[in-house]
């Protein structure tokens, strides 16, 4: 009897567990998730290629947003840590941009920094949905500026 019992038990919690991660996963679906199903909170990076960063961009018609980087850089640091994860920074990137991170002394990171004239960091770049760089920040910005800097670019062609 105290073996049915405790069989039941078990089986309800799981049912219960279940459905406590369904309901949250049900009223998350705005909201961005990593992959251990935690809100991600800042703005949401794409890495990759550029070549597939660009192709999306051109389909969606949004301008891209590229997070400039080297891992030694500690601005590059404070704007991971404090900036990329300003709420009305986030918003605003979230919902404008095709955000795209890259070392720029690692893989493809070292071509596109010849490419695009990067020799400082942490270098911000704004391009068109065609994949024309409009606009190039050097150095370390706070999350108002940052939305500043989006405006400017989406209006500039």
């Amino acid at each position: 009897m105290i073996r049915k019992k405790k069989g039941k038990n078990v089986a309800i919690t799981i049912c219960l567990i279940v459905l406590t991660i369904g309901l949250n996963r049900a009223f998350a679906q705005d909201k961005k998730m990593d992959i251990a199903g935690k809100e991600v909170k800042g703005i949401v990076f794409t890495t990759g290629k550029w070549k597939e960063v660009a192709a999306k961009a051109k389909k969606s018609g949004k301008y891209i947003f590229v997070d400039a980087y080297t891992s030694w850089c500690a601005p590059c640091r404070q704007l991971k840590n404090v900036t990329f994860k300003d709420e009305k920074a986030a918003g605003y990137y979230n919902k404008s941009f095709i955000n795209y991170t890259v070392d720029m002394e690692k893989g493809e990171g070292v071509t596109l920094a010849d490419k695009w004239n990067v020799a400082a960091y942490p270098t911000l770049l704004f391009f068109t949905p065609e994949g024309k760089m409009i606009m190039k920040q050097v150095g370390y910005v706070d999350g108002e500026h940052l939305v500043d800097l989006g405006k400017q670019a989406i209006v500039r062609k």
